[in-house]
């Protein structure tokens, strides 16, 4: 790789080149990023509403009064 830049100024090699880089792939690095984005943002609010319902369930749970006397298999 070295000898493709060989006689080339510094300029092509640090400048030139990423935004070429940059033209031709940007549209699949925008993409993969926000595919990353949604699919993370996603799961950080699947986690939320788990947890949201968990929490839920579990006060709605201890303020029955039929939950002090009975077993949960009577479900």
């Amino acid at each position: 790789m070295r000898e493709i830049f060989a006689g080339m100024p510094w300029w092509v090699k640090w400048v030139a080149v990423p935004i070429v880089a940059l033209v031709v792939f940007g549209g699949m690095i925008a993409s993969v990023i926000g595919f990353v984005f949604t699919l993370l943002f996603k799961v950080l609010l699947f986690v939320a509403l788990v947890g949201g319902l968990i929490y839920i369930v579990r006060k709605f749970i201890s303020r029955s009064p039929s939950s002090r006397g009975s077993s949960h298999a009577d479900w």
